[in-house]
């Protein structure tokens, strides 16, 4: 078991070695999860709809 003060010294070491990423990076990031996030809920939101009206429309042909 390693000495506390050392335990500190060594996690701020490997700290300072992170990249840590540039605020452009970090912007252009968020951007893509918000328009990957759209994408991918406009097309369960079809799919949706698709497997709704397929459903609606063999119910109908037995009810």
């Amino acid at each position: 078991m390693a000495n506390p003060l050392q335990f500190i010294q060594q996690t701020r070491a490997e700290i300072g070695k992170v990249t840590w990423p540039t605020r452009r990076e970090v912007v252009l990031t968020t951007i893509m999860v918000f328009v990957m996030a759209t994408l991918t809920a406009i097309f369960f939101a079809l799919v949706d709809l698709g497997i709704r009206s397929g459903l609606q429309g063999i119910l109908s042909l037995f009810g």
